[in-house]
C-alpha cells in the first residue's frame, strides 16, 4: 500500500499536481471554495492532462479510467484503487480527496458535507491548519510531535525539517490517512501512534510540538475533528500544560486552543494563566472571539439553510455556554518556548487571519529578543544596544488639513510579512525606524533624529521615551532585533 502511494505521489507530481497548478488552472479561490463551488470550478476546466486529475482529486468528480490513465499512466490510476482514495472500474469515482499544500500532497476525506460527515471524518486542510502551519518555527530539529494529525499534514511538514517525528490520534481512519500520506511524499521519518493526545509519547520529550486537536467549545460530541469532548475549555487547558511538560530545552510548541471567559472584558485571563504556569515564555495569538451567540452562530453556520435546525442548535450552544458561565469564547494559538534562564514572559495579541503569512522565523526571532532584552540590566541600557530591522516593514504618516496646513493625524509601523502586526507610533519616531541598521546604537539614532528635527529638550525626552516602546515593541514582535 504505501507503495502505490509513492506511485501515485510521483505521477501527481510529474503532471504538476502543486498549489500554482490548480489555482492557475481554477483560479485564486480553488482553495477557499466548497462543494457548493464546484459547478462554477468546473466550468474552468480545460481540456488537459492536470485538468482531468482536478476533476477528479480536486473538486471530488469522476472521470473516465482511460481519461485518467492518459494523465497518469496505469500504475498510478492502479495505485488509486489500491491505497483507497478512488474505485476504479471503466469510471475513477474519488474516495479521498487530494489537496496540494505547500510542497506536499495531503489526502484525507473529500469535501466535508457538514450533516452528513460521519463521525471520524479527516479534513485535509482547514482554515486552523493553515493558521497553526504559519505560526510554527520551522528550524532544523531531532524530534517533533503531532498531536491530533489528522490528515498528518502538520506532521508532513515537520518531517520536512526533523530528523524523526511522531504523530497521535484517537481515530485511527486519521492515521492510515498519515501513513499513506507519508508515502505519498516519499517522508520515511514519520510514526503513527494511536491514543489520546499525549498518552502515547508518556515520559518523552521533543524539540517542537503542534496540535491542531477538535478544541471547540461546543454542548456536542458528534465529530472527532471538531468537538472538544471536555468540559468548557478543559481540552485546551490539558493541551498547554501537557505540551510544556514534553517540551525539550530550547523547544517550542505552537498549539490551536479554544478558551472561555466570565467576563468579556477580561477576555483571555484563563489562557494567560495556563500559559503562566508552564514554566515557558509563551506568546498567545489571538484569532476569533465573540459572545455565546456569535460562537454558537460561526460553529452552526452550515445549518443556516434549514432555519429550524440552526435556531435548535443555537438555543443548545447558548443554553450549555450560559451553564458553563461562559460570557466570551475566544481561539487562536498559544506558541510556548522553553528556557531555562529568568521568569517566564508573556505576550498577547490578535492576529487577522487575512493577513497572516508565513511568521515561523519571526517568532523565533521574537522569542530570541525578549530573553535578550530580560537580560538587559534595566530598561534604559537599550539605548547603547544595536538594533537592526529583520523583517520588512511599511512606515506610513498620516496627515490631515487643519486651518489651511497639513499636521500630523497619525503614524504607524506595519509588518510586511509574518503576523502583519501594526505598531502606532510619531512622525519622529518612524524616522528613527527608518535608520535602525545596526550601525549606530539606539541612543546615537535618538540623538540624529533629534537634531535633524531641531527639537527641544522636553521634545527630545519624549522621543526618548518613544523610542524605547517602540523599539522593544518591534524586538518583541520579531520585526528587529539586537546586533
Amino acid at each position: 500500500m504505501a507503495n502505490a502511494a509513492e506511485i501515485l505521489g510521483d505521477a501527481l507530481r510529474r503532471v504538476g499536481y502543486t498549489e500554482d497548478g490548480i489555482t492557475e488552472l481554477l483560479g485564486d479561490d480553488a482553495y477557499s471554495g466548497g462543494p457548493e463551488d464546484v459547478p462554477t470550478l468546473e466550468r474552468r476546466l480545460s481540456d488537459t492532462k492536470l485538468a482531468t486529475v482536478v476533476r477528479v482529486l480536486f473538486l471530488q468528480l469522476p472521470a473516465s479510467r482511460d481519461a485518467m490513465v492518459r494523465a497518469l499512466g496505469r500504475p498510478a490510476v492502479d495505485a488509486l484503487g489500491e491505497t483507497g482514495f478512488a474505485d476504479v472500474g471503466d469510471e475513477v469515482v474519488p474516495r479521498a480527496r487530494i489537496v496540494p499544500v505547500d510542497e506536499l500532497l495531503v489526502a484525507a476525506d473529500g469535501y466535508s458535507l457538514a450533516e452528513n460527515d460521519p463521525p471520524e471524518y479527516v479534513a485535509a486542510y482547514s482554515p486552523t491548519s493553515r493558521f497553526l502551519h504559519a505560526l510554527t518555527p520551522r528550524r532544523r530539529i531531532d524530534t517533533a510531535l503531532d498531536v491530533g494529525t489528522g490528515s498528518g499534514v502538520h506532521a508532513l511538514l515537520a518531517a520536512e525539517h526533523a530528523r524523526r517525528v511522531i504523530a497521535t490520534d484517537v481515530n485511527p481512519r486519521a492515521l492510515r490517512f498519515t501513513e499513506l500520506n507519508a508515502a505519498l511524499n516519499g517522508l520515511t521519518n514519520v510514526e503513527t501512534r494511536r491514543g489520546s493526545l499525549f498518552e502515547p509519547v508518556d515520559g518523552e520529550r521533543f524539540d517542537l510540538i503542534t496540535c491542531n486537536a477538535p478544541y471547540v467549545v461546543s454542548p456536542e460530541r458528534r465529530w472527532v475533528y471538531r468537538d472538544a469532548g471536555f468540559e468548557a475549555d478543559g481540552l485546551s487547558e490539558r493541551i498547554v500544560r501537557e505540551a510544556a511538560r514534553h517540551l525539550s530545552d530550547d523547544g517550542f510548541a505552537s498549539l490551536n486552543v479554544s478558551w472561555v471567559a466570565v467576563d468579556a472584558d477580561a477576555p483571555d485571563e484563563r489562557v494567560v494563566a495556563w500559559a503562566e504556569e508552564t514554566g515557558c515564555d509563551s506568546w498567545i495569538l489571538v484569532a476569533e472571539e465573540a459572545d455565546p451567540l456569535g460562537h454558537a452562530a460561526a460553529w452552526n453556520a452550515h445549518l443556516s439553510d434549514d432555519p429550524a435546525a440552526f435556531n435548535a442548535a443555537l438555543d443548545e450552544w447558548t443554553r450549555y455556554l450560559d451553564a458553563i458561565g461562559a460570557r466570551w469564547v475566544a481561539d487562536g494559538t498559544v506558541v510556548l518556548h522553553r528556557h531555562g534562564n529568568g521568569a517566564p514572559t508573556t505576550r498577547i495579541d490578535s492576529v487577522d487571519e487575512e493577513e497572516l503569512d508565513d511568521a515561523g522565523d519571526q517568532i523565533e526571532r521574537a522569542f530570541a529578543s525578549r530573553s535578550r532584552l530580560a537580560d538587559l540590566p534595566s530598561r534604559k541600557a537599550l539605548f547603547d544596544e544595536h538594533v537592526a530591522l529583520a523583517a520588512p516593514v511599511r512606515l506610513e504618516h498620516e496627515l490631515e488639513p487643519r486651518r489651511n496646513e497639513l499636521v500630523d493625524a497619525a503614524a504607524h509601523v506595519s509588518l510586511a510579512s509574518g503576523t502583519s502586526s501594526t505598531v502606532e507610533t510619531t512622525a519622529e519616531a518612524l524616522e528613527l525606524v527608518a535608520s535602525l541598521d545596526g550601525d549606530l546604537t539606539l541612543g546615537e539614532l535618538v540623538a540624529d533624529v533629534g537634531d535633524r528635527f531641531s527639537l527641544t529638550p522636553r521634545e527630545r525626552s519624549a522621543l526618548e521615551r518613544e523610542a524605547l516602546e517602540l523599539v522593544e515593541e518591534l524586538l518583541e514582535l520579531g520585526a528587529a532585533v539586537l546586533v
